[in-house]
């Protein structure tokens, strides 16, 4: 137990013995410190060791004739640095570069954030440049449509009366009929009685033509015209009705005919002696000799359609073949599960090629007129802000602020840029003729905020 407490002490002894040597040390350095190093360099490095604020350098040493004023000696990797004379900085080991006075005066008058780079170090990070140019811009837009049936030019037959099918002459999903084709015939007990009734007040007219009491023969004449009038709005034709009156004789059936051209999608009108009412959808008649194109066109596209615009179609097994159509109709609500637009294209279908429910490849040329274009990799863009560095000449490189619009793929000219590349148009900030970075232009941005902490975040070590 002993032996243990002795070899603590002995322990202790050695640590306090060590710690006072090396804080004598440090003490000894720091006092030796001052009389090694000039009085402006050691505020300068003691300001740098905590990058709490900048030092004020003293005057530089003066420089012989004919050589650039040096005005100080920063710390490229901390600007805030500054020494009157050459070295490296003490915390990172870098060597100081000189500031010239011309640079200084040359910078003053231009934007905040210009750098100057000079040409070896240009053509070492890569610096490339581009004229900016003001150019006619088309994209063109793809999407995937349907076809679909134009719901303008559909027909809907129904019966005005009750009643019995006798004959169907549309027999089958597909037929194309014309305008007046026959469709059916129909056995109607009110028809029939109705016909009957015509034809007793076309008889009573003509005897009672020549009563003495006018009241009579217009009142015989009224019974003709109102059982007329019930003829023509249960879809009997003149014809027909002129017919009966010439015969005299009374008709079992009436044939319905089809109210338009086109093609029977629907059919309800099957077998002899079928009940049918008014009610009763029997047949659909769709003309497709014009279709409806739907196609589905993303959100944030939508803003570059609009009605009257030209498409053109193409369907992958007919190849080579392209159809033509516009749009007329945009539809006002967004689909929520595939966040799409519905866009309308008035197709001519002439031949009837097209199909419904075919799909198809929608082709919508967006003109945007008259912008300017810059490469994509030309625009620094932090999320909140966009910026390109203009050449100002002489080395300098101005950072601006720019606002973009839509980003455009497979352009055939942009300034500076390979064919196909991504684009992006600059709505702000840029015009035509002036000269931007479009690559290296992010080792720039990283020399300008070096040398120019104000104008963005503040470097740490």
């Amino acid at each position: 137990m002993k032996a243990k407490i002795i070899s603590a002490l002995v322990l202790l002894v050695i640590l306090a013995s060590g710690a006072w040597f090396y804080r004598s040390s440090i003490a000894a350095w720091l006092d030796a410190k001052p009389a090694a190093t000039p009085a402006g360099p050691a505020v300068a490095q003691n300001a740098h060791a905590g990058h709490d604020m900048p030092a004020e350098a003293e005057q530089a040493e003066p420089s012989a004739p004919g050589e650039r004023k040096v005005l100080y000696w920063y710390d490229p990797m901390h600007p805030a640095y500054k020494s009157n004379k050459p070295g490296t900085a003490p915390d990172c080991g870098m060597d100081l570069v000189p500031k010239y006075a011309d640079e200084e005066s040359a910078v003053r008058n231009l934007p905040p954030g210009t750098v100057q780079i000079t040409a070896d170090r240009q053509q070492l990070i890569g610096v490339r440049t581009g004229k900016v140019e003001q150019q006619s811009v088309e994209r063109m837009l793809r999407v995937v449509g349907r076809i679909g049936i134009d719901e303008t030019r559909v027909a809907h037959v129904h019966t005005k009366v009750s009643g019995y099918i006798e004959h169907v002459f549309a027999d089958f999903i597909g037929k194309e009929v014309k305008v007046g084709d026959p469709l059916f015939t129909i056995y109607s007990p009110e028809l029939v009685s109705t016909q009957q009734e015509y034809l007793i007040a076309v008889r009573a007219q003509r005897e009672l033509k020549d009563a003495p009491y006018t009241e009579v023969s217009s009142g015989a004449a009224s019974l003709v015209k109102a059982a007329r009038e019930r003829l023509r709005l249960w879809d009997v034709s003149e014809e027909e009705i002129a017919a009966l009156e010439r015969e005299g004789k009374v008709k079992r059936e009436l044939t319905i005919h089809s109210p338009a051209s086109g093609i029977v999608t629907e059919r309800a009108a099957y077998q002899h002696g079928r009940y049918v009412s008014p009610e009763m959808d029997l047949y659909v008649i769709t003309d497709l000799s014009s279709i409806w194109m739907l196609a589905e066109v993303f959100e944030y596209e939508v803003p570059y359609i609009h009605v009257g615009q030209k498409a053109t179609v193409r369907l992958s097994y007919t190849p080579g073949k392209v159809y033509t159509g516009t749009v007329s109709f945009i539809n006002p609500s967004v689909d929520p599960k595939t966040r799409t637009v519905r866009v309308r294209i008035e197709l001519p279908n002439p031949g009837l090629e097209l199909k419904p429910d075919m799909y198809a490849d929608v082709e919508l040329a967006i003109d945007y007129g008259a912008q300017i274009v810059v490469p994509q990799e030309a625009v620094l863009d932090s999320g909140t802000q966009q910026v390109v560095f203009v050449a100002r000449g002489e080395g300098y490189f101005e950072p601006r602020a720019i606002k973009t619009g839509p980003k455009l793929v497979g352009l055939p000219k942009a300034v500076g840029a390979a064919a196909g590349g991504e684009q992006v148009i600059v709505v702000s900030g840029l015009r035509a003729g002036e000269t931007i970075v479009i690559s290296g232009n992010f080792l720039i941005d990283s020399e300008s905020r070096l040398k120019n902490p104000a104008a963005g975040p503040k470097h740490q070590h």
